[in-house]
């Protein structure tokens, strides 16, 4: 009975070794498509093109990262890219979107500042077109002035699809967006030290998420007591009265 039936039994035990492997491959995808811009604007060979799929299926929650890829540069818009993702991830209902930013040497040049779909099931276009955000220029001021978008807030990072941003005015008054709302105040910046006063904002309502790191950018800009510049990086450190970084910003 055995030597007449396991040919049989060996060649089901096959075929149920290769299903998975031939199943999981199967739900792998490679979605392709270029990462463009308007201006004419030479990219240097340090910049990082990073092309995300993220989950926006949560309007009161951090946009979710799906998958990721980078690209050096290595030559001027249309830039290619390729980004490998499992379609398992992707479920009818959900709502997901492409977000696509050139960075030179740490510093965010361009950004997609619109709303590039992707659904599921769906051929997806993956040209996408980023707006300018930052200055060529490589040199910056040594002090805290300008334009700054931020990237960490307590040591806790920030929601992928809101940007909290301050500008530093040279006669000492602040401006920006929390993330929902416009605000503004006034900053004294004596040496190191730095002290932001009261800030007022609009009252517009936004998701949960949104609104909550709107309010610790706010709380962290009020309780900043000293600045620094990281040279290597082009950042800008707030650190309140104890030492202890609470901002971390990108120049703009």
């Amino acid at each position: 009975m055995i030597n007449r039936w396991w040919p049989v039994v060996l060649a089901c035990a096959l075929l149920g070794l290769m299903l998975p492997a031939s199943e999981a491959f199967a739900r792998q995808r490679i979605l392709t498509g270029t990462v463009s811009y308007r201006e004419r604007i030479a990219l240097p060979p340090s910049a990082m093109i990073e092309v995300k799929l993220v989950d926006v299926s949560l309007a009161d929650a951090p946009a979710r990262t799906l998958a990721r890829t980078s690209v050096r540069s290595g030559r001027q818009v249309p830039i290619p890219y390729r980004l490998r993702y499992d379609d398992r991830s992707l479920k009818p209902t959900g709502r997901y979107a492409l977000e696509a930013r050139i960075s030179v040497n740490g510093r965010l040049w361009f950004l997609n500042t619109t709303h590039h779909a992707v659904t599921a099931g769906e051929l997806v276009n993956g040209d996408i077109q980023v707006d300018r955000v930052g200055q060529e220029a490589e040199a910056s001021p040594a002090g805290p002035s300008g334009r700054w978008l931020a990237e960490d807030i307590n040591g806790r990072g920030v929601v992928d699809n809101a940007q909290s941003v301050l500008e530093i005015a040279a006669n000492g008054a602040i401006s920006g967006r929390g993330g929902c709302n416009g605000m503004g105040g006034r900053v004294t910046i004596r040496g190191s030290r730095i002290r932001i006063g009261q800030i007022v904002s609009t009252q517009m309502a936004c998701p949960p998420a949104i609104m909550d790191q709107e309010g610790k950018f706010i709380k962290a800009l009020e309780s900043a007591r000293s600045w620094r510049i990281d040279a290597a990086r082009n950042k800008l450190l707030l650190l309140d009265a104890g030492g202890r970084s609470i901002l971390v910003l990108a120049r703009m």
